[in-house]
């Protein structure tokens, strides 16, 4: 049966919707919630960490404006016109050719190593340079490693290799044919602010002999990984990407060479639309600098490279990582990056082994191959919510940017302390977030699992710097883990099941999210399957004494309080109780503090190893 278009209309026997009318009903529903407000919009906002006010709806009225279109300025919907997906960079620290290999073979189009200069011969030895791109990261050593990749590629070429053509002489560095430039695309990793000389000398080099090459990472995770807002990694690239600007022109590069040296680099989290707006805001910010500075296309579209976060990994329960970097390669691709690097979900334990590195970059290839995210460009444009946040993230951006060039530029801004002091003061918000289980953390604030038995991996062979979202929680993991025996906490369960059971569940997981063990009565350590000990105080200060605990948490509903709370408190106090926590709000005889909703949970945990007495 033919249905005719003009029939086709799939909201015909809906009412029409206007803002107002969802205002209605949210009210409606907010009261019944106990929730007095005149404005459902202000009630359900929440704000992120630069002031940015994330709104429960957004419409057409929230548009900013044209965003353009893929592949032309603003380049907020994208560098690229087309779709089609972004290199898989996948990241090695150690001179292993095989896994390189094994990378390439199974999805791999770009390598980011990590390597001592003398290594990459051997590394490269059987890799078709104009099939990849490379990216180097050797620190100090950047000059080398550079002339070591020079060195390979020129070898390659004068060997006669399929599809490689360069021209020059032997022992020179010749550029590559035009046509391979493209493919044998990296970043050589000079920081211009460290070592301005390397910056200039590879920057002229790449410029005018490797097309393909781009000497200079401007490198936004840093402050990222210092704990610090999308707005401020976003201020910062780019106020690094000027003082890069101005080191090139200075030494004699045109506008366009120096944009053109230039590739950036951002965290992806897991929060899918930050991410994706930050990597559109990141466009239109490089956008605004090279139409300030008179540099036009190609130069103006951002080249970027996204790596999922390193400080939302966590080493406890690692596989949950997993989940986090997809989430965050989803972001990152639907956010137009150029180049994805997919952490392995075992990154925060030391080197990942081969089956980590197989899902990392699988991960790219469910995205795309499965998914279809790269099936078109822009996929995010138009929302309503992404424009909006685009918007208001790239404002944030640009004023604390403008921040840095009043004080002298980003030199000057590490310098004084500006960028540490702004980067520290966010996370202590965050930090204060993560204690409080605002910010929750699978596995680890959150369903901790007590039973893990973590892999084991080789150590890093560099240091791993930054903070890391979990890092408090895991190290009262570590020295629960390190005692002789688990320490517990009583829960004192009062009445039926269907009393305690939601607060002793509560309970249960907020001690073990610190490594402390929760025991109830009849049951050892499973809150949810203990009988219970009624609502005799004698019977639950009993099984308290055989449980041997030294601390005990009331679990029970607000009416049971009310009517044993006192009582209980007291004999679990003769029976030798340190310390008395109630699972909820409210104040009762005898009760030391309250574990709730919100609550600090860090502070709760660290009281208790003080009254176990835990030694550290």
């Amino acid at each position: 049966m033919t249905v005719p278009p003009e029939e086709l209309r799939p909201a015909a026997d809906f009412p029409p919707t206007t803002r107002e009318r969802w205002r209605e009903l949210a009210l409606g529903v907010l009261r019944k919630s106990g929730v007095e407000t005149g404005s459902p919009e202000e009630a359900l906002a929440s704000t992120t960490y630069d002031g940015v006010t994330i709104a429960p709806l957004y419409d057409a009225s929230d548009l900013p404006g044209d965003p353009g279109l893929p592949g032309a300025a603003p380049y907020i919907r994208g560098s690229r016109p087309e779709s089609g997906g972004w290199d898989v960079r996948q990241r090695h620290e150690v001179a292993d050719p095989e896994a390189v290999i094994a990378d390439l073979e199974n999805g791999v189009t770009s390598l980011w190593l990590a390597l001592e200069p003398e290594d990459l011969p051997r590394v490269l030895e059987r890799v078709h340079l104009e099939l990849i791109s490379i990216t180097l990261d050797a620190g100090e050593r950047t000059r080398e490693a550079a002339e070591a990749l020079f060195a390979v590629a020129e070898e390659k070429a004068t060997g006669g290799d399929a599809g490689v053509a360069f021209s020059g002489h032997p022992g020179t560095d010749p550029p590559p044919a035009p046509e391979i430039a493209p493919r044998l695309a990296g970043n050589l990793g000079a920081d211009p602010l460290r070592d301005p000389e390397t910056a200039i000398e590879l920057a002229r080099r790449c410029a005018r002999e490797f097309p393909g090459l781009r000497a200079i990472v401007v490198d936004g995770t840093p402050y990222h990984d210092a704990g610090g807002s999308d707005a401020e990694e976003l201020g910062c690239s780019i106020a690094a990407g000027v003082a890069a600007l101005r080191t090139l022109t200075g030494a004699g590069l045109t506008v366009e060479e120096a944009f053109g040296q230039l590739e950036f680099r951002y965290a992806a989290t897991a929060d899918q639309f930050l991410t994706i707006a930050k990597l559109r805001a990141a466009r239109r910010l490089w956008a605004r600098v090279a139409e300030v500075c008179g540099a036009g296309a190609p130069g103006a579209g951002q080249r970027q490279h996204a790596v999922t976060s390193s400080a939302m990994m966590t080493a406890r329960d690692p596989w949950v990582n997993m989940l986090r970097t997809t989430l965050a390669c989803f972001a990152a691709g639907t956010g137009g990056a150029d180049a994805v690097t997919v952490q392995p979900f075992d990154v925060r334990l030391g080197l990942p082994d081969a089956f980590a590195r197989r899902i990392a970059r699988n991960t790219h290839a469910l995205l795309v191959e499965e998914a279809g995210v790269a099936r078109v460009t822009d996929p995010a444009g138009g929302s309503w919510y992404v424009e909006r946040l685009t918007e208001d993230l790239a404002t944030k951006s640009w004023e604390w940017f403008q921040e840095i060039e009043r004080a002298g530029g980003m030199a000057t801004a590490l310098e004084t302390g500006l960028v540490a002091g702004r980067t520290a003061a966010t996370w202590e918000r965050r930090a204060a977030n993560i204690a409080h289980r605002r910010d929750p953390l699978t596995g680890v604030s959150e369903f901790p699992n007590l039973g893990e038995r973590p892999p084991t991996r080789p150590p890093h062979p560099r240091d791993v710097q930054g903070r890391h979202y979990a890092e408090e929680f895991e190290a009262l993991r570590d020295l629960a883990d390190a005692q002789e025996s688990r320490p517990g906490v009583f829960l004192a369960t009062i009445g039926p099941a269907a009393a305690y059971t939601a607060r002793a569940s509560f309970a249960a997981n907020l001690f073990q999210a610190g490594g402390i063990a929760a025991v109830t009565a009849g049951s050892g350590v499973d809150p949810g399957g203990a009988a219970g000990s009624g609502v005799d105080p004698a019977r639950i200060a009993a099984a308290f004494t055989a449980s041997g605990a030294r601390v005990a948490c009331l679990c029970s509903s607000d009416r049971l309080y009310g009517e044993h709370a006192g009582a209980v408190a007291a004999a679990l106090r003769d029976a030798g109780a340190r310390k008395i926590w109630l699972a909820g709000k409210g104040e009762f005889a005898g009760v030391d503090g309250n574990l709730y909703t919100g609550c600090d949970a860090l502070g709760v945990l660290r009281t208790t190893f003080d009254d176990l007495e835990v030694a550290r």
